[in-house]
């Protein structure tokens, strides 16, 4: 019997639960490895690649070195644009978290007076992995730079190096011809990612830089360089040299290019020269022009901002703007009447103070006329009613027709693709389309001496005198040197009698007419056209001028126009002319031309004799 029988009567459940304690932990323990197992193989198979690639970023980094840029020079190896080595700041994305930014981010503002958001968003741009170093600062001073080594145990992970960066060393003297360079903008930069840009590159904006781009720039190089858990490097994985842009060389010639900048002064307009035998564009000015190297610094200042969005807008280039030809015209004119077969070379025709056609009154500048002219009469004095005759009769489509063959209303093919203006011939279709009216035989009268709704460039019209300079061929102006000749030019079939009458007409304006101010012994015997064209609205008059020299064998055609100068064609652009050829032919030709006086004296033999017209 058991002395302790209500516990003896109990089963002992002890030896139970510990069967089942074991089977539970083992269980538990497969779940366990099961899970870690699982997430192993997601983390391994799944996110492998992302994580090698973020563990990869995290120990190597790219160190990026800019390509320079290629110069430009001019026809005779003068340096139109080169470059220059500024300081610049520059952060690791990946390195500069909320804890790290908060240190290093008030630090550079201060430091760079640079607004902390402003760089912020560069970050941010870059990505947080990124593993290339962007560039939030250039141009630092020596302040800047002594402050940035004095805290670099706060500054970590920002570096200072050296940039490549474009210089334009005669500043205004090129800008509308060499353009200028600027970081991409983010439309820009989506645009070209495929093409290897990336945020902060530079790229041509304009002119020369933005033509000839893609051989301007060259290609990237770097280094891939191991770093330890610090950031430090350890060593360099590999390494790729940069390779600079290629080096250009232009027809222009600095020594005419400046000539023209002095001759257009501050007169609001544009010059052009050129070869007429092959198009070579020898100098290009426009007024208002512009510093393009202030587009080289990393933010532009207020001043800068308005020195290029002034009223008269510097950043046009008015050498690819249209405007009305005015009497420079006359020569589409007088091709489109003995072309035509309408008149013969030595038609004489009377001129009047006025003529009345269909209705209307056209008037002669002169308001007396000039009694019996024929065409290189009628060229030296422009006789207006003598080429409203002849408009008249050969009527608008033919010189419409001629218009279009001379190059108008179309681009001339300059590398400037997306600069220039294709100018306007107007016809019965435009008119309808426009206007809502009929061509008129009034509108043919006002195209026969260039105005109307007639545009034409100062580019273009450097084309037109081209022509009867070259004996008959319509050239394509270029201004890269490296091309040939013959693959810039196209005759345009007109017979000999034609470009005969052409010639001794434009000889006779500067030895007889309104271009006297060129018949001078500092250049070679000149034969030109003046223009001087109604802007309405009660504006002051364009005025233009066109001449090429020498007049037996030429070598150089000059256009000069000015916007709302004012006067007339031979008075304002005139002497701008004549400027820019004692530039071309003294230069080239050392003492075989005399030298023009002073000012004052030259302008004396310059207007004895002068017709002020036209």
């Amino acid at each position: 019997m058991s002395l302790f029988p209500s516990l003896g009567n109990k089963k002992d459940t002890r030896t139970v639960g510990r069967g089942f304690q074991p089977i539970f932990l083992i269980i538990f323990t497969l779940l366990m490895i099961g899970g870690i197992e699982a997430r192993l193989a997601y983390l391994q198979i799944v996110e492998g690649p992302k994580l090698r690639q973020r563990a990869e970023a995290n120990r190597v980094r790219l160190i990026l070195k800019q390509p320079e840029r290629g110069n430009i020079f001019d026809r005779n190896g003068k340096l139109l644009a080169s470059t220059r080595y500024p300081s610049s700041v520059y952060l690791w994305p990946m390195a500069h978290t909320k804890p790290s930014w908060s240190v290093v981010g008030p630090r550079l503002q201060k430091i760079l007076n640079i607004p902390q958001e402003e760089m912020e968003k560069k970050l941010e741009e870059a990505g947080a992995n990124s593993s290339s170093l962007i560039r939030i600062a250039r141009d630092l001073n020596e302040a800047q730079i002594t402050a940035v080594k004095e805290y670099k145990n706060e500054l970590k992970d920002v570096e200072i190096n050296i940039d490549a960066v474009r210089y334009y060393p005669h500043a205004q003297e090129l800008a509308h011809i060499l353009g200028y360079t600027r970081e991409l903008t983010a439309e820009q930069l989506t645009q070209k990612k495929q093409e290897g840009y990336r945020l902060g590159d530079v790229i041509g904006q304009m002119g020369v830089e933005k033509a000839y781009e893609k051989m301007l720039r060259g290609e990237w190089g770097g280094q891939q360089v191991e770093v330890d858990g610090a950031g430090r490097p350890i060593r360099v994985l590999g390494e790729k040299q940069a390779k600079p842009g290629n080096d250009l060389h232009l027809n222009i010639d600095l020594d005419v290019q400046r000539a023209a900048e002095k001759a257009l002064g501050k007169y609001q307009g544009a010059i052009v020269a050129l070869d007429p035998n092959n198009g070579a564009i020898l100098a290009m000015v426009s007024y208002p022009t512009f510093d393009p190297n202030i587009f080289s610094k990393q933010k532009l200042s207020q001043k800068d901002w308005e020195s290029v969005q002034g009223k008269d807008h510097p950043l046009v280039n008015r050498a690819l703007s249209a405007f009305p030809p005015a009497s420079t015209f006359k020569i589409v004119t007088t091709t489109a009447g003995l072309e035509s077969g309408q008149f013969s070379p030595d038609t004489v025709l009377q001129t009047f103070g006025s003529l009345t056609i269909g209705g209307v009154t056209f008037g002669e500048w002169n308001h007396a006329g000039f009694g019996p002219l024929g065409f290189p009469g009628a060229m030296a004095m422009s006789s207006d009613t003598f080429f409203y005759q002849v408009g008249k009769k050969v009527g608008g489509p033919t010189l419409i027709e001629w218009s279009r063959k001379y190059g108008f209303g179309q681009k001339t093919g300059i590398e400037f693709v997306n600069e220039e203006l294709k100018g306007l011939v107007p016809d019965e279709i435009w008119k309808l389309k426009v206007l809502k009216t009929r061509w008129t035989v009034g509108d043919t009268i006002n195209m026969s001496i260039g105005q109307g709704a007639l545009q034409v460039t100062p580019l273009q019209a450097a084309i037109m005198f081209s022509v009867p300079a070259n004996g008959g061929y319509r050239v394509k102006p270029h201004l890269l040197r490296e091309h040939k000749a013959n693959i810039w030019r196209e005759p345009m079939n007109m017979r000999p009698i034609t470009i005969k009458v052409l010639r001794d007409g434009l000889r006779k304006v500067v030895t007889d007419g309104t271009g006297k101010r060129l018949n001078v012994p500092s250049i070679a015997p000149a034969s030109g056209k003046s223009g001087t064209a109604e802007a309405g609205a009660g504006r002051p008059n364009h005025t233009w001028f066109g001449a090429y020299a020498p007049s037996n064998k030429p070598e150089i055609v000059v256009v000069a126009f000015g916007e709302n100068s004012g006067d007339h064609g031979g008075t304002v652009c005139g002497p701008m002319v004549l400027q820019v050829l004692e530039a071309y032919f003294q230069h080239k030709y050392p003492g075989k031309y005399e030298k023009p006086q002073s000012e004052e004296s030259a302008a004396k033999i310059q207007n004895s004799g002068n017709i002020i017209g036209d």
